[in-house]
């Protein structure tokens, strides 16, 4: 099975009528896909009772990926949160509980930084993760091009595979050593990840800039584009029982549409996007003049 879902829940304005307040959003953006990426995690570790709160308010066939929190994958910058690494992925771990055990944990994602290399303090790094996070599905999203150079790719996919990782294949803009090329394997046979970053060569680099964030996915997919998608997701089906897509180009609003439009594309129904018109302001009633 093919899932298409959206990096959060909260941005998408295509997704809501006007005025919507945020504590209603998650259950709207669930009438139009079926799993969801948590990137609030990625910031601070969720507490059980928000994450049980998310889990109660979505269909039963709901799925979350939860990103791994920053400081288990080497982007915390600044004073650590938690007093020990054990700390950290116990807070973690204990947070997934409520979505576990309601069904609803489909991964964490550990998604490691530009300046992550294939290298061997790396590889034994990935083998500790593991082992701290056993018995939870975890996929992996490298951002460095040498796992995929010629001399490693084999051995990271048999790696991958060997120690039970779901490879996370994206589509992002190819811009040097910080970006990785279109790798359309699976390394687990119950799931694949795909994240669809956007194309946006110019702002992929722009980590740190003030206006970052409003950049660096500012991309939307055109037709052909997603056609050529279409076909990697059907070479990754043959290979894991399912595969999930999550839209990350989201700087301009573009993820629920192109989202909907792969959707289309594989023959999955559709809930058209709500009304989003202001309704036009009625006229008082005519002044009379006085003078």
């Amino acid at each position: 099975m093919i899932r298409i879902g959206l990096t959060g829940w909260g941005d998408h304005d295509d997704l809501y009528p006007n005025r919507t307040k945020a504590k209603d959003k998650l259950q709207l953006y669930s009438q139009f896909f079926s799993t969801v990426e948590v990137d609030s995690s990625f910031y601070a570790v969720q507490p059980r009772d928000r994450m049980a709160r998310w889990a109660a308010e979505t269909p039963e066939s709901f799925s979350f990926i939860v990103k791994a929190y920053q400081g288990m994958t080497g982007h915390l910058r600044g004073k650590p949160y938690f007093s020990s690494t054990s700390e950290m992925y116990k807070a973690f771990r204990e947070s997934l509980e409520p979505v576990i055990e309601a069904g609803k944990m489909q991964a964490a994602l550990f998604q490691y930084p530009p300046w992550f290399e294939c290298n061997r303090d790396n590889v034994n790094e990935l083998r500790e993760v593991k082992l701290r996070m056993e018995g939870i599905p975890c996929a992996i999203e490298f951002r460095h091009r040498s796992w995929y150079e010629e001399k490693f790719r084999e051995r990271t996919l048999a790696f991958l595979k060997d120690q039970g990782w779901i490879h996370s294949v994206c589509d992002e803009p190819q811009a040097g050593p910080g970006s990785i090329p279109i790798i359309p394997i699976a390394t687990d046979p119950n799931m694949t990840l795909v994240r669809m970053h956007g194309r946006n060569v110019s702002g992929w680099h722009q980590n740190g800039a003030p206006n970052w964030r409003e950049t660096r996915y500012l991309y939307r997919y055109n037709e052909q584009e997603l056609l050529e998608w279409k076909a990697y997701l059907e070479q990754l089906q043959a290979q894991s029982e399912d595969v999930f897509v999550i839209f990350n180009n989201n700087s301009a609003g573009d993820a629920a549409a192109n989202a909907q439009m792969m959707m289309e594309l594989l023959g999955q129904p559709i809930k058209a996007f709500p009304d989003r018109t202001e309704p036009e302001k009625e006229e008082g009633p005519e002044q009379l003049e006085l003078f």
